[in-house]
């Protein structure tokens, strides 16, 4: 082999120690729930659960 060829053999070994370095392994999964951000569409109306149903009853059949 001439000195040449060694030293690119040499090149191309510190070449694929760098990539395996920089790209040897896959990242960290991420979980499903981080990304997903749940917001309301509106804000909450607290009127609009107030009424019962069943007051009617209270009030005029007792």
């Amino acid at each position: 082999m001439s000195r040449e060829s060694v030293r690119a053999h040499e090149d191309d070994d510190v070449a694929a120690q760098g990539r395996h370095a920089r790209f040897g392994s896959l990242p960290e999964p991420v979980r499903v729930e981080d990304l997903v951000e749940e917001k309301p569409a509106v804000t909450p109306d607290p009127a609009r659960f107030a009424y019962n149903p069943d007051e009617w009853l209270v009030r005029y059949c007792a």
